[in-house]
């Protein structure tokens, strides 16, 4: 038998619920306007739709009957219900950022090589951001803007270019580059949810790096850069 709007809609409404307080661990004894907003700062789709999420648990408590959530004493319209069933599938099975806009194709470099080599690569390629590696372990992400930064430093010390780019090795640039708050790891569950929410949150973060387990061993398996933030956008607002 066709399930009617409102049995639709209150479905929905338990997925998102249960989904939110599963994943961020959040009290059973929470309201679900409260299970919202704190999920705003966790979630960025929650945070894009908080206040239609709002509005959907009062519908909710209007179109149930007290005391018995099997008496429905409205129906939704459909779009109302089309829209939370979309805000439901979104937050319960969010798509994957390797599956849908995860570079796959990932160069790596040694620790080792020359800058001026490194820079051939990155013209070459089209790729502006290098994992390097010394062996299987990652120590960091040559990224060019940063690199071109560390070049006009040298120009304006007076530092003969050719030779420091035929010299020098991409761990002693990276070395003078600071901390990695510019990059940062994930393993290969990372959703595009996430990826988001981790750009959003820090602003200075240019890179993801996904691995199979989130760590700084072993193979890349792909990369997601701020560059993408427009795509993953639209990938949410259709999903």
């Amino acid at each position: 038998m066709k399930k009617s709007n409102a049995d639709r809609f209150i479905d929905a409404y338990n997925s998102i619920d249960y989904s939110l307080r599963t994943i961020y661990d959040f009290k059973r004894s929470m309201s679900f306007s409260d299970v919202i907003r704190r999920s705003v700062v966790l979630n960025s789709v929650v945070r894009k739709y908080e206040e239609d999420l709002i509005d959907y648990g009062r519908l909710r408590n209007a179109i149930v009957h007290q005391g018995n959530n099997k008496f429905t004493i409205a129906e939704p319209h459909d779009d109302i219900v089309e829209k939370i069933e979309k805000l439901a599938e979104i937050i319960a099975e969010p798509p994957k950022a390797l599956d849908r806009v995860g570079k796959k194709e990932v160069i790596t470099i040694n620790y080792d090589m020359k800058i001026g080599k490194a820079m051939e690569l990155i013209s070459r390629s089209g790729f502006s951001n290098l994992p390097t590696y010394n062996g299987e372990n990652l120590i960091g992400i040559l990224n060019a803007r940063k690199l071109l930064s560390v070049l006009g430093e040298k120009l304006s010390e007076g530092v003969n270019l050719q030779e420091y780019v035929d010299n020098t090795t991409v761990s002693e640039v990276m070395a003078g580059m600071g901390e990695d708050y510019y990059f940062m790891l994930a393993d290969h569950d990372l959703t595009i949810d996430q990826a988001m929410n981790f750009f959003e949150n820090n602003r200075k973060l240019l890179i993801i790096l996904i691995t199979k387990n989130g760590k700084d061993t072993g193979k890349p398996l792909g990369i997601v850069s701020s560059s993408d933030i427009i795509d993953m956008k639209k990938i949410l607002d259709v999903y």
